[in-house]
């Protein structure tokens, strides 16, 4: 045996040893990166595929949150939350589909990005609130919830980054949840909204606070 076919030999274990460990680190880096519950990616996974989806003109960025979730918790107990939770997450999915991206930010926030490829996302987006109000199969009928939803088109704020869009979506969805409507549509002009959107309603903000101006 040549000394090649030696050396060969002798690395190959090595290597194959090297390729299962870098394989098993990839499989751990996935799992780190899916929401246990609902399979769909966490804040950083999201992050990092809705920021390359942004670079498409068509890149639409909606924020969801299910309304009265605490309620649903309190009153019907955590499996009845947690079921809600996972088929808001199969709901949204399915609907963004694979061009798109879906994700889990934490409790009961959800965000997505889409592309919109015939300028239809308000019909797309009245279509997808619908879906995640229906009744979650095998539960109690008399679970009922409904989802607010926050959206904008990336294209009209170009200098934007991708925090700087979930946070102009935050505030349409809070404006959409004080006022019933179900979508808001983050306006093309400034937005005035209180600090921190939705997030300042939960900690108490002034009842007489602007909230945001939107287009439909």
């Amino acid at each position: 045996m040549n000394t090649l076919a030696t050396l060969l030999l002798s690395v190959l274990p090595l290597a194959c040893g090297w390729a299962a460990h870098v394989r098993w680190l990839h499989r751990c880096l996935n799992t780190a990166r899916r929401d246990p519950l609902t399979g769909l990616r966490t804040r950083d996974g999201f992050t990092r595929r809705a920021t390359a989806l942004l670079k498409d003109p068509r890149a639409v960025v909606v924020l969801a949150d299910i309304d009265r979730f605490k309620h649903i918790n309190d009153t019907y107990g955590h499996a009845a939350g947690d079921a809600l939770l996972k088929a808001t997450g199969d709901r949204l999915a399915h609907h963004v589909g694979r061009s798109g991206v879906a994700g889990r930010l934490g409790g009961d926030e959800f965000a997505a990005v889409l592309l919109d490829d015939h300028g239809s996302a308000a019909d797309l987006l009245a279509v997808l609130h619908g879906v995640l109000g229906r009744p979650v199969d095998g539960q109690d009928p008399a679970v009922r919830t409904t989802v607010s939803l926050g959206w904008v088109r990336a294209a009209d704020f170009p200098a934007d980054d991708l925090s700087g869009l979930l946070r102009r979506a935050d505030e349409a969805m809070y404006a959409a949840k004080q006022g019933h409507t179900g979508t808001r549509r983050a306006g093309l002009g400034r937005l005035f909204a209180t600090v921190t959107g939705r997030r300042s309603g939960r900690t108490g903000a002034r009842a007489d606070a602007p909230v945001v101006g939107v287009a439909a």
